[in-house]
């Protein structure tokens, strides 16, 4: 029989925290010998016990469960639910599933975005279900129920209360809360996980605190190394040219930039490759001397140079995947897993097999030293841990191919994207924390009851508030880049600074598409500011409806109104004044 902890412990923080840590309940399911249980703490079984450590913390409370088996045991999840209802007029944070997950503030009688019912006939065409939180589990969309991974807060930037995990490297954490019971869930994705030794099955912080000392604690905590570099700039070929780059739009704009320009980074996007999938097959059409004289010509201006591909993933008309269908993932009814629809379909490499890791060791090695590239983006990196396999839950594959690909890049630099965030933290130099920007503001209606993982201008802008505290903390933010060009876009004046100024505040790595040599004068200057000018520290951000007010230590005041139908442009006078026209007059 396992030791009841004492209520007094339970209770450590409570007022600190508003919470009752005596009333929550605690479960583990697994399988042993062929059948399903599910023990309770302070419940004895013949196939494993289990314990609660509770510790004292900095702002708050420790959580821990270990569990032991007494055997070989298939674990499926554990939860800890918690009664705790929050204040309607509060806000509330979700951390999304992955980079491109809308993940944005929102009031307690909100209802979250979701796949619509209505795009399902389109499902197996183009394969929305794959990108998303729906491969891991099913959540309630209902008004009032909210869900998320790793971490979520209640309240504003001077008051907050924080419900982290502290180890998503054995599986992920999910947190929901049901605002009409006033419940809180903790559920540890165990599933897939194969074994007889001690675990600890869930380990969730739980801190009160202002935004910055909440999250500062978490990362301390977390053991997170600071990133190496703090904020950086550059330009990629994605938002202007799409796969359609070839070598000499590449160098027409590389003649844009001069070392005086200080661009830290230049990066070519998808479309040098012949297929997804098979990176070391340049298009000799594209590029017909390949890819070094590019990266050698970078290097000449001053820049760093990036080169982006999707490691996990290889699309149907690939030679990897016609030459190797034995590298990958096979589902449940053996067939390749599917990642998503993009390209000619693409599908999930197995990490679990010494073979593709070689070859993904090759292909780094070639990119990164013969090619002498800087920088790689990784995308589509959600590919390794869409299905449990060998004995491992999805966070423990996550975990375990991020490690593997810091080692492949060594000391050059990472951004990744499409990525679950806590199994990048540390891991990566640069991290996505948004979908992809458009060329307009939310595109098509009909396309908003698609995925939260679509591409969206306002969402992008959305989740670099929302996920502003992991800047310098986890990784450097990349919010996406910012676009001022009046050609090849559908975004208003208004819009495109809007989205200046959010990337400027939050965001770590800046990034633009704009061919700039045909920026006009108050083009240019809005676009020196955004690289060269010293940006505030923001202190706090507070939301209202689509309006959006911020302040920063130095006394500025910034606003920003969301709303698609605000497409009024600033004179030219406000224009040329860069971001004065945002603040708020005393």
């Amino acid at each position: 029989m396992m030791k009841k902890p004492s209520f007094a412990a339970l209770k450590m923080n409570q007022n600190q925290s508003r919470l009752d840590w005596s009333k929550s309940t605690f479960e583990i399911q697994f399988h042993a010998e062929g059948a399903f249980h599910s023990l309770s703490l302070y419940e004895s079984s013949p196939y494993a016990q289990a314990t609660l450590e509770i510790s004292e913390v900095a702002f708050g409370t420790r959580l821990q469960i270990i569990f032991q088996p007494h055997g070989e045991v298939q674990l499926e999840e554990v939860r800890c639910d918690l009664n705790f209802k929050v204040d309607q007029k509060e806000t509330l944070f979700f951390n999304g599933y992955q980079s491109w997950t809308d993940s944005h503030e929102l009031k307690a009688n909100d209802k979250m975005p979701h796949l619509s019912i209505l795009a399902k006939p389109l499902m197996d065409k183009y394969k929305f279900d794959r990108y998303g939180d729906t491969v891991v589990r099913s959540f309630s969309h209902r008004k009032g129920h909210f869900h998320g991974f790793t971490y979520a807060t209640v309240g504003s930037d001077q008051q907050k209360l924080f419900f982290g995990s502290l180890n998503e490297k054995t599986g992920f954490t999910i947190l929901e809360y049901f605002h009409n019971k006033g419940k809180w869930s903790f559920i540890k994705d165990n599933a897939g996980w194969i074994g007889s030794e001690a675990i600890c099955v869930l380990d969730m912080l739980c801190l009160h605190g202002s935004s910055s000392e909440v999250y500062d604690t978490y990362f301390e905590l977390l053991g997170t190394s600071k990133p190496r570099i703090q904020q950086a700039s550059g330009w990629t070929s994605w938002y202007n040219y799409y796969q359609n780059i070839s070598e000499s739009l590449i160098h027409k704009n590389l003649r844009n930039f001069t070392k005086e320009d200080h661009l830290d980074f230049f990066q070519i996007d998808d479309g040098y490759q012949t297929a997804v999938g098979d990176w070391l097959s340049v298009d000799p059409s594209k590029f017909p001397q390949g890819m070094k004289p590019i990266a050698d010509q970078i290097h000449t201006q001053g820049m760093k140079a990036g080169i982006w591909l999707a490691p996990f993933v290889a699309e149907t008309k690939s030679e990897l995947f016609r030459n190797h269908p034995d590298w990958f993932i096979k589902d449940y009814d053996g067939k390749p897993l599917s990642a998503g629809g993009n390209w000619s379909g693409c599908y999930a490499l197995d990490l679990e097999l010494l073979a593709v890791r070689d070859h993904l060791r090759a292909v780094f090695d070639v990119m990164l030293n013969e090619w002498d590239y800087d920088m790689v983006k990784l995308d589509f990196l959600y590919a390794a841990c869409m299905m449990p396999r060998n004995n491992k839950s999805r966070g423990q594959l996550m975990h375990e191919a991020m490690s593997f690909v810091r080692d492949c890049v060594k000391d050059k630099y990472i951004l990744g994207c499409g990525v679950p965030l806590a199994s990048s933290f540390g891991l990566v130099d640069f991290c996505r924390i948004g979908c992809d920007v458009g060329l307009d503001w939310n595109d098509r209606p009909y396309m908003r009851m698609l995925h939260r993982e679509r591409i969206s201008t306002l969402h992008s802008i959305k989740n670099s508030i929302g996920r502003r505290h992991l800047n310098r903390r986890a990784f450097v933010n990349d919010p996406d880049v910012f676009l001022l060009r009046e050609s090849n876009i559908a975004l208003s004046l208004n819009q495109k600074k809007t989205l200046a100024l959010t990337n400027w505040l939050f965001g770590g790595l800046l990034f633009t598409s704009d061919d700039i040599s045909e920026y006009k004068d108050q083009q240019r200057k809005l676009y020196q500011h955004m690289m060269h000018q010293a940006k505030p520290i923001v202190t706090t951000v507070e939301s209202s409806q689509d309006l959006v007010r911020i302040d920063t230590v130095s006394g500025e005041q910034y606003l920003m109104n969301l709303s698609s139908k605000s497409r009024k442009d600033h004179s030219t006078n406000q224009v040329l004044a860069a971001f004065e026209s945002m603040k708020v007059k005393d």
